[in-house]
């Protein structure tokens, strides 16, 4: 018999094996990328406290007017805007959370540009 793969759940798995190596502190949060078929989400998040520093995504107002759909340009604008937000807000160190995607395409623009605009990690 074949086994028919599902990508999400080969992802989730991945996931689930990197989630207790990865955690984000007060002073370096987790930068965390979720990308759907329509739009590209990250967000700086705290894990002592269970909170969402920052997000920015291709939903947000001010970035609507520039991207266009779920690409590698708009990956990059979010990955801008990210880095941004967190500077303004203090914070210059995270730790990336690919979220068990691959680090290409998208995944690879977001991190750049965030490393770009002034993000360590």
């Amino acid at each position: 018999m074949s086994r028919v793969i599902d990508r999400n759940t080969e992802r989730k798995k991945k996931k689930l094996r990197i989630k207790y190596k990865i955690r984000g502190t007060k002073d370096r949060p987790r930068l965390c990328v979720y990308k759907s078929l329509n739009h590209i989400y990250a967000q700086l998040i705290d894990d002592e406290n269970s909170v969402t520093v920052v997000s920015a995504s291709t939903l947000d107002l001010d970035l609507r007017d520039k991207v266009k759909g779920s690409n590698v340009n708009s990956a990059q604008i979010v990955g801008e805007s990210i880095a941004k937000k967190a500077i303004e807000k203090g914070l210059r160190k995270v730790v990336f959370d690919r979220n068990g995607y691959i680090y290409h395409g998208k995944v690879k623009a977001l991190a750049d540009s965030a490393r770009k605009a002034g993000l360590k990690f």
